[in-house]
């Protein structure tokens, strides 16, 4: 069996699948394309999560692009975190051109230009579906993961929660958070610490300063109503495919506590909103990671810990996850330990550190008698990667180096006429974009402390008031008292007899003690 024969059979039987699947490219042999040797991927294991690797400009996010269309297509909902901004075109149809038209050729497919439907969504109350979510929601150990306080902080948040629920004063933003921390700072103290404990000023400062780092960054946008429903996520479209929901996160680069929040979030809000579903012909929702290094890079322990542990559970629960990144060791291990689907595009050595990077990431794939990957892995041209999955039987296929399918979108931006558009259309601004400021902690709290500096201060104005009338009154029985003439005589006398006594102590006693001296002296 010559060699092409046995590479076209070894990829049939590795990448045929009896249930829903979708075809995404072709293997290569020898530098040139085996049209029999289609790579497909089973809808069935997209919920054991993947991995989507390349270096900048190779194009794995034409590949995140390529299978978020393919799902789509397949009624299966996704979404996307776009944080270089050119995901957006998937809402047009892409545009004909030599290079679509000759990789068409050589896959043998026909490719058709597809606008797909998309949801724009915002954390920064940009251009787009508003997504938001109140302190209550996260609850208070999660917000002490985000806010990166110790456990003796951590207490005091569940007791500020505690506290809330007990006074029914709901938690919506974070003003009313903060409202809270200055009222058991200073009034609410002797209130708080009969029923709950013992409040430590210096924890309380020290979650304050943490809640206005997290409000720098933006949060104040995030955190309040309305707050988004993951339901939203997974609809289908009015045509059958499903919604692409695209995060437009550009400005998150200098914004690493906003966004660690917000997958947090919405990761805790996935694992304990879906019920649990088994193995699914397909995903219920696949969620798109781009650029996931720029998260790993800032995550905190908490988002880090969660990941892991979302990954681990959240397969049973119909929902995949996906990163693209630039090198998998920017995937903690303990993650790209979990991932079945990996893409690898071309990585590139100009450095021994590089080679040693390259040397691991070919040593995690399977053998191949076809390849020699470690050679070949950066001489991937662009649109060219290295496959692997687990099969229906979760079994790993062989490595394939694959030439992807173009996308039938639009491969570049959208405008912000085409933005404005989408927007108009969209069933989601209407229900998300409006403005609510609902009765909550912060109102309660001040009316609470407005009622007390009230009553404080007509209590000070009626002791000054009584005061006042003392004094007057006081001061009208003296001058009564000495307008009396029988006391002016009084005084009068009273006042003779103590010069007089006083003159005769200094030895000045009048005229008749000088004369009866003058006497005695003749």
């Amino acid at each position: 069996m010559s060699q092409p024969q046995a590479f076209t059979e070894a990829v049939q039987k590795g990448y045929q699948f009896k249930g829903e699947q979708v075809k995404i490219g072709c293997g290569i042999l020898n530098g040139e394309v085996v049209k029999d040797a289609s790579i497909y991927i089973p809808l069935k294991t997209l919920n054991r999560h993947g991995l989507i690797a390349g270096a900048t400009g190779t194009g794995k996010t034409k590949t995140l692009q390529l299978i978020s269309e393919c799902l789509s297509d397949n009624s299966v909902p996704v979404m996307v975190m776009d944080i270089k901004g050119d995901l957006s075109g998937i809402a047009a149809a892409g545009t004909s051109n030599e290079r679509i038209v000759e990789r068409s050729a050589k896959l043998g497919i026909q490719w058709k230009p597809t606008a797909y439907p998309v949801e724009l969504l915002t954390l920064t109350g940009g251009n787009g579906v508003k997504l938001r979510a109140t302190v209550s929601e996260f609850g208070p150990v999660l917000l002490s993961k985000i806010l990166g306080l110790n456990d003796t902080q951590g207490g005091l948040v569940s007791m500020i929660f505690k506290y809330c629920d007990d006074q029914a004063m709901p938690l919506l933003d974070l003003k009313d958070f903060i409202k809270v921390l200055q009222f058991i700072g200073a009034e609410g103290k002797a209130e708080m610490e009969q029923s709950y404990g013992k409040i430590s000023t210096t924890s309380t400062g020290t979650i304050l300063r943490k809640v206005i780092e997290l409000q720098q960054q933006g949060a104040d946008v995030f955190f309040g109503e309305k707050s988004f429903e993951i339901d939203d996520l997974m609809r289908i479209s009015d045509d059958g495919r499903g919604m692409i929901n695209i995060l437009r996160v550009t400005d998150m680069q200098d914004k690493p506590k906003l966004f660690s929040t917000f997958m947090l979030q919405l990761l805790a809000e996935l694992y304990a909103s879906c019920p649990e579903e088994g193995d699914l012909d397909k995903p219920k929702l696949v969620l798109f990671i781009d650029e996931a290094h720029l998260i790993f890079q800032e995550a905190s322990d908490a988002l880090l810990q969660q990941l892991e542990t979302v990954i681990k559970l959240i397969r049973s629960k119909g929902v995949g996850i996906f990163f693209c990144t630039q090198n998998p060791q920017d995937v903690p291990a303990s993650i790209l330990s979990q991932l079945g689907l990996k893409v690898q595009h071309a990585l590139r050595a100009f450095t021994a550190a590089d080679r040693k990077t390259i040397k691991q990431a070919a040593d995690n794939f399977p053998e191949s008698e076809f390849y020699d990957v470690a050679e070949l892995i950066t001489q991937l041209g662009i649109g060219e990667a290295f496959v692997t999955l687990l099969n229906e039987k979760g079994i790993p296929t062989p490595l394939v180096h694959t030439m992807l399918n173009p996308p039938q979108s639009r491969m570049d931006i959208l405008t912000e006429a085409e933005i404005n558009q989408i927007n108009a259309q969209s069933k989601l601004v209407p229900k998300y974009n409006q403005v609510l400021d609902s009765e909550s902690a912060h109102e309660i709290l001040s009316a609470k402390l407005a009622e007390a500096q009230a009553k404080t201060a007509a209590e000070n104005n009626e002791a000054t008031a009584s005061k006042e009338a003392n004094t007057t009154s006081s001061r009208q029985k003296d001058e009564s008292f000495f307008d009396n003439p029988i006391v002016k005589q009084v005084g009068r006398t009273a006042a003779s007899i103590i010069t007089r006594s006083l003159l005769g102590a200094l030895g000045l006693g009048g005229r008749s003690s000088s004369r009866s001296s003058a006497r005695k002296r003749y």
